[in-house]
């Protein structure tokens, strides 16, 4: 997915309320606010002085002149900060058939009503097999080697829809978990059980359930972002059992 203007450089002065930042474009000197697209700890992507890419817009019904995509990160790599990114790119990947374990299917459906109070992100159906019930979430967390980790912080919701998913299963149908990783430096993905205890409990039980955990890359550069090829899945238990 190409970005609808080209981005401009520029450096991270604060990041705060979540969705506002303020920065140093590089080739004026200007200081802007922009706004930030994510409401998550983003942590280690929110520090002061960051090489971040911003995409600029002249609509004057919003407020903000820029939004923040991207993080220059060490040795030439880069992060995606959009959360709202990874379900347009799984959109028009699934059309194209790019993800292959999600191929083959007549009908793709978004926002479909399920669970208690939930809207699945995505309904593919008219296939060989079952329906398949697909959740996206938006991966920017990297700790050490090239781990990506979820969440970065705790997430009831994320919780919630990985139980809802595995009552799916128990229904009959398929029920996929989708994480896009949207950092260039990550091969594999595991589940960050000290930020959120219960979401690792989850995730283990729903896939035990048989809930299927995919995870999949990303290529990022100025231009755009778009979906890669899978990477790993941590197999092993993800619950850290108390000390």
């Amino acid at each position: 997915m190409r970005f609808q203007t080209p981005l401009v450089p520029a450096r991270l002065i604060r990041r705060y309320k979540r969705f506002l930042c303020d920065m140093v474009l590089e080739a004026t000197g200007q200081e802007v606010t922009a706004h930030c697209p994510n409401p998550g700890a983003m942590i280690g992507l929110a520090e002061p002085g960051l090489r971040c890419w911003l995409e600029p817009n002249d609509d004057p019904r919003r407020k903000l002149r820029f939004a923040w995509r991207l993080v220059d990160l060490p040795g030439g790599h880069r992060a995606g900060i959009d959360a709202t990114l990874p379900n347009r790119l799984v959109a028009g990947a699934l059309q194209a058939g790019r993800i292959a374990e999600l191929t083959g299917y007549a009908d793709i459906r978004a926002e479909v009503r399920y669970g208690a109070r939930s809207r699945v992100d995505f309904l593919l159906s008219g296939g060989a097999g079952p329906p398949v019930w697909l959740e996206v979430k938006n991966v920017h967390l990297r700790r050490g080697d090239d781990w990506a980790e979820f969440p970065d912080c705790v997430t009831a919701r994320g919780t919630r829809h990985l139980r809802e998913l595995a009552q799916r299963v128990a229904a009959g149908d398929r029920a996929v978990m989708l994480y896009v990783v949207q950092r260039s430096d990550c091969a594999r993905l595991r589940i960050a059980g000290d930020l959120d205890p219960a979401y690792a409990t989850a995730f283990d039980a729903a896939r035990a359930d048989g809930v299927e955990m995919l995870a999949y890359g990303t290529t990022l550069s100025p231009q755009g972002v778009a979906i890669a090829g899978p990477i790993a899945v941590d197999p092993g238990p993800q619950h850290i059992p108390p000390a």
